[in-house]
C-alpha cells in the first residue's frame, strides 16, 4: 500500500511532458577584454564595406570603458536566474547559452548542444519587438550556426516576442515609476518621459511592426507608472545619412524640449533589456552630458535586466512552447505575438544595416553592446 501510495504521489507532481529537451538564450555578445575589440568588431562588420580607421574609431569607446562590454556579464546573470527559477517551477530543461557576435558562438553552442544529444531546443532571444535585425536575423544567423552539424544540427524554435507581456510592461513600468520619484510629487505627472529604442532604416520599419509594437509597449508602460507626457523616441542609428531611419534621436528630442522650456526628464530604454554598451554610451554618457549642457535635470530607468518578473515572463514563455499551454498572455490593444514567423516577416532591407546593438557606421561612432 505504501509503494501504491508513493508512486501515485510520484505521478500528480511529474510535470507535463516537453516538446523540447533543452533551452538556448541567444544574444549579440560584446568583447571581454581590450584584447577582444578588434577581432569582436570584425566579426560585427564581416562583409560590411567599412573602413579600417572607421572601426579602430568605433574600438576607441569601448577602450574608453576598459575594453569590455558588459552584456556577457548581463547574460550571465539573466542565465543564472533563469536557471534557478526553471529549477524552482520547470519546463526542467538545460539552458545553454550562444551570442551572435562573441563567446560563446552560437556555432559552438549548437556543435555543444548535438554532442550532449540535444534533438529539439527553443531559443529565447534578448528583444522584446519584431524587426529584421531583433528576431529574423537572429534566426537566420541559427540556421547558419546549424549547417556545419547536417543531421545532428538540434531543430531550433524561437519563442515569441515579448513587447506586450505583462512579465516585462510590469517591471519596466516599475522603473519608470521609480525614476519619477526622483521629482517633487506636484512636479512628477508632469515630468516627460522619453522611450528609446534603436533606431533602424525606414525600409527596415515598413516591412514589420516595430513601431506599433513600440509604441504599444511604450503606452502600456506609461500608464502603468502613472506617465502623461512621453515620447517614444530614437538612438544608436547607423548607415549612411542620406538612408532614411526612424526618428527623431534622442538627442534631437532633448535639444527639442529644452527649446520649449523643458527642464526636467526621465529617460526610459524600452527597446532594451539590460544595461548594456549602447545603454551606457549613448544614454548615460551622450545624452547624459548633453541634459548636462543645457541644465535638464535627467534621471535614467532602468532596464528589466533580472528582475523576478521578467525572469518569471521567459519561464512562462518557455512553458507555453514546450507543454502546449494554450493560454497566450498579453495585455493591451494587441494580441500576443505569432509563434512561427511567416515567412515574408521581417524581410532584410535592400541594403542590410548594422545590427541591433552594433556600432554606427555612418555617424560618430557609437559603441556595440
Amino acid at each position: 500500500m505504501d509503494e501504491l501510495q508513493t508512486v501515485a504521489a510520484s505521478d500528480e507532481s511529474a510535470e507535463p511532458a516537453s516538446a523540447y529537451d533543452a533551452i538556448l538564450l541567444v544574444s549579440f555578445g560584446g568583447p571581454d577584454g581590450p584584447g577582444d575589440v578588434m577581432p569582436f568588431l570584425e566579426n560585427v562588420l564581416r562583409g560590411r564595406n567599412v573602413p579600417r580607421e572607421r572601426m579602430l574609431e568605433v574600438a576607441e569607446h569601448y577602450h574608453h570603458f576598459g575594453g569590455k562590454s558588459p552584456i556577457n556579464e548581463q547574460n550571465l546573470a539573466l542565465l543564472a536566474a533563469l536557471r534557478a527559477e526553471l529549477s524552482r517551477r520547470g519546463p526542467h530543461l538545460p539552458v545553454y547559452w550562444g551570442n551572435r557576435n562573441w563567446h560563446p558562438l552560437l556555432t559552438d553552442t549548437l556543435r555543444e548542444m548535438a554532442d550532449a544529444g540535444v534533438k529539439r531546443a527553443i531559443a529565447f532571444v534578448t528583444s522584446a519587438f519584431s524587426s529584421y535585425s531583433g528576431c529574423r536575423q537572429y534566426r537566420e544567423n541559427i540556421a547558419a550556426a546549424s549547417a556545419p552539424l547536417g543531421d545532428r544540427a538540434p531543430q531550433i524554435d524561437k519563442i515569441r516576442v515579448f513587447f506586450n507581456h505583462p512579465g516585462f510592461v510590469g517591471p519596466m513600468a516599475a522603473n519608470v515609476g521609480a525614476a519619477l520619484a526622483h521629482f517633487p510629487a506636484e512636479v512628477r505627472p508632469t515630468v516627460p518621459v522619453l522611450f528609446t529604442a534603436h533606431s533602424i532604416p525606414m525600409s527596415m520599419a515598413d516591412g514589420c511592426r516595430y513601431v506599433p509594437q513600440l509604441q504599444e509597449s511604450c503606452r502600456l508602460v506609461a500608464a502603468a507608472a502613472g506617465a502623461t507626457d512621453w515620447k517614444l523616441v530614437y538612438q544608436s542609428r547607423s548607415g549612411p545619412p542620406t538612408q532614411p531611419w526612424l526618428e527623431p534621436d534622442i538627442c534631437d528630442a532633448i535639444r527639442a524640449l529644452h527649446a520649449a522650456g523643458g527642464r526636467q526628464l526621465v529617460i526610459a530604454p524600452i527597446g532594451f533589456i539590460s544595461d548594456h554598451m549602447e545603454v551606457l554610451f549613448d544614454l548615460d554618457t551622450e545624452a547624459a552630458d548633453l541634459c548636462q549642457e543645457l541644465g535638464i535635470d535627467m534621471v535614467r530607468a532602468a532596464t528589466v535586466g533580472t528582475a523576478p518578473e521578467f525572469v518569471g515572463m521567459v519561464c512562462d514563455l518557455v512553458a507555453e512552447r514546450a507543454w502546449g499551454l494554450l493560454d497566450r498572455v498579453a495585455i493591451g490593444n494587441l494580441p500576443a505575438n505569432h509563434d512561427v514567423c511567416p515567412l515574408d516577416c521581417c524581410p532584410a532591407p535592400q541594403r542590410p544595416p548594422m545590427p541591433t546593438g552594433g556600432p554606427a557606421a555612418g555617424r560618430p561612432a557609437s559603441p556595440a553592446t
